[in-house]
């Protein structure tokens, strides 16, 4: 996309937890509490996802969708970036050797 500056891969993604927190919660009229009541799950879940202690599982990304008016693949594909960019980090592949197919 031109004009739009590339996160830097040094750089985390954002958790979509911290997109709740920071963006969207500020300009909803409603408190936490309510929140949760509309998308149908415990203060505490809400809770657990803002403070990024929690992802955003399938069933989560749809509810998020269905009551933004989003995509569930939104939150899916920033859940999945914020979930691979620590597990590339993590994970130790220094003894995997690539596996060549058959011809």
């Amino acid at each position: 996309m031109a004009g739009v500056p590339k996160r830097a891969d040094s750089r985390c993604p954002t958790h979509p937890g911290a997109f709740l927190r920071e963006i969207v919660l500020p300009a909803l009229p409603m408190p936490k509490t309510e929140l949760a009541r509309t998308l149908g799950i415990s203060r505490q879940s809400l809770y657990d996802i803002l403070a990024e202690r929690q992802p955003v599982t399938p069933a989560m990304a749809v509810r998020l969708g269905a009551v933004f008016e989003t995509t569930a693949t939104s939150w899916l594909n920033m859940q999945t970036a914020y979930d691979l960019w620590h597990a590339e980090r993590k994970v130790d592949t220094s003894k995997m050797k690539p596996l060549r197919l058959a011809s």
